[in-house]
């Protein structure tokens, strides 16, 4: 099955709906697929539920989508960085679920393995726990945390090939693999578009089983959050 996709635009404007939960692969800026986060933008969607570690930066990635109030909803573990993302929040105009890093990778995880739920230690006793289940195993509390699955996943990675196999590139993979198995569709941006059997077995980070539709991008844009360097 051939699952490339002319273009970012193409893959996305038959699949995204208003209210819809939309998860997005990358680490600040690293890995994330900004074609499609344009594109995403351009479908004009609204109130958007967005699954991603950060929402970018004012003016590239997800903030993008922040500028247009598209998005009413962020789980998101970091928000720091993004003076318009704050600026919604402390007027009310976002709703924010704050999820430690490592649990946010889990529940994308745990959704896309068909696991409703699990327990963790992490925030319990903190506001992270509140109206959360709590309970007991071998004397320790732990906190019941829910998988998530997304209406659409929206990923980056370095190379592909037509059947939607991924390899993702160093950090670059972040949570990328987590995001890619949590959508009932699931879109990859990459960077290399190469046969089917080019791409050693034992190298596939994402099988294609999880990705119905691949977009090429072959110049990504590859900006820097916070550029710091030595003095001359």
């Amino acid at each position: 099955m051939n699952k490339v996709y002319s273009d970012a635009h193409a893959a996305l404007s038959d699949i995204v709906a208003d209210g819809q939960t939309i998860a997005v692969g990358g680490f600040g800026l690293c890995g994330i697929p900004e074609q499609l986060i344009l594109a995403l933008r351009d479908t004009g969607a609204q109130h958007l539920t967005a699954v991603s570690n950060n929402a970018g930066v004012d003016d590239w990635g997800l903030g993008l989508l922040l500028q247009t109030r598209q998005i009413r909803r962020m789980i998101s573990s970091y928000v720091g960085g993004n003076k318009e993302f704050e600026r919604q929040y402390l007027a009310g105009e976002l709703e924010l679920e704050f999820t430690p890093q490592g649990t946010l990778a889990e529940r994308m995880r745990a959704g896309g393995a068909g696991i409703p739920g699990f327990y963790t230690k992490t925030g319990v006793g903190t506001l992270v726990a509140e109206g959360k289940e709590h309970k007991e195993f071998g004397g320790q509390t732990y906190i019941l945390e829910h998988g998530i699955v997304a209406d659409v996943a929206l990923v980056k990675a370095w190379k592909a090939d037509p059947s939607g196999n991924l390899v993702y590139r160093k950090t670059a993979r972040n949570f990328n693999p987590m995001v890619a198995t949590c959508g009932r569709i699931t879109v990859a941006e990459v960077e290399e578009i190469v046969e089917v059997g080019q791409i050693d077995p034992d190298r596939i980070d994402t099988p294609g089983i999880y990705v119905q539709r691949v977009v090429l991008n072959a110049t990504p844009e590859k900006r820097i959050e916070q550029r710091t360097v030595r003095a001359s």
